[in-house]
């Protein structure tokens, strides 16, 4: 039987959305305040996390970062009320069994452990951070449908899902009756477009938004070359990236090039670039300063026309949806 795309949840956010990675490690906890209360006087409303963020270079104080905004929320004046509140779990919180993963009783033990350090009695968006192969979808849908019926959490969405781990975790949720995922966070941007194949199209069919994580690639979009030159850059704290960077030095090049004929900054050309996207709905970003929020909200003012689009797709190539973008 055919069933037609569902419509988008009701819920209202932001385009930006704060992501919280870096409170704790990078961040200190008065600034990470400071960056939440800049956030809402900017109008972002919708913050995200999870249980595992917070850790440190050997692996320790899992949790942190949710205990620094729950801080925040409990020095009142509507913080808590204002932000629409997303984390997420699937990362093993310790070395015991089930301190991990999707079954129902991790799931139990996770929400409990978040709603605790978040200093909250709810959370808005409860995200499974990685797909379980082990755990089956009846036994993970009748969990999150304890915690609605509860009310401890009120939306569901995934991060990290292929494309056809969304149809089977809808079509799951479809005969329970229930509203499944409502999201999915994915690595998406300029130089990773993979999920322009499936999940892009999959979302689209199933009415979820799209929220992209990394939309800077580690700040390989955000002028890096020019920060070089300059004496700027951040030596030593690239890992992964620095190689990237040597594969696609040129076209980076090229892309800061861009920029600076647009009178732009790399970074809000990259942002821009994300919300003209179809499905997405607000890209994480994640500053490590007050500085850095204010200069990513300058993206919401950038409107690309076609002719700058078409140059960013030859730079950047993009993807058909699956199977046109490799067969017919």
């Amino acid at each position: 039987m055919f069933y037609p795309p569902r419509a988008p949840p009701g819920l209202t956010v932001s385009r930006l959305c704060l992501g919280t990675m870096n409170f704790g490690p990078h961040t200190e906890e008065s600034d990470a305040h400071l960056i939440m209360d800049t956030a809402h006087e900017r109008g972002i409303n919708f913050f995200d996390t999870a249980n595992a963020y917070g850790r440190d270079n050997e692996g320790n104080l899992k949790g942190r970062t949710e205990e620094i905004i729950g801080r925040w929320f409990a020095r009142g004046g509507g913080r808590r009320e204002r932000t629409v509140l997303a984390t997420k779990a699937y990362a093993p919180m310790g070395d015991w069994p089930n301190e991990g993963r999707l079954s129902a009783l991790a799931v139990r033990r996770a929400v409990e452990d978040s709603l605790r350090r978040l200093n909250t009695d709810h959370i808005d968006l409860y995200q499974m951070h990685h797909i379980d192969r082990d755990t089956p979808w009846e036994e993970i849908w009748q969990a999150m449908e304890v915690l609605v019926t509860q009310g401890k959490i009120i939306y569901v969405g995934s991060s990290n899902f292929a494309g056809w781990h969304i149809a089977q975790a809808q079509e799951a949720a479809r005969a329970r009756h229930f509203l499944g995922l409502v999201s999915e966070q994915s690595l998406y941007n300029l130089l990773d477009r993979t999920i322009e194949l499936e999940v892009v199209p999959a979302l689209q069919h199933y009415g979820l938004g799209l929220l992209p994580w990394s939309p800077l690639r580690s700040g390989l979009l955000s002028g890096v070359l020019r920060k070089e030159r300059e004496g700027t850059a951040v030596r030593g704290s690239m890992g992964h990236a620095s190689e990237i960077l040597a594969a696609n030095r040129d076209r980076i090049q090229a892309y800061e090039d861009l920029a600076a004929e647009l009178g732009t900054d790399p970074a809000d050309l990259a942002l821009a670039w994300l919300l003209s996207r179809p499905a997405v709905t607000a890209p994480i970003i994640g500053p490590r300063t007050p500085a850095h929020l204010e200069a990513a909200v300058g993206a919401l003012d950038l409107k690309l026309d076609q002719k700058t689009l078409d140059r960013l797709d030859e730079l950047f190539p993009g993807h058909k949806p699956a199977p046109e973008d490799y067969a017919w």
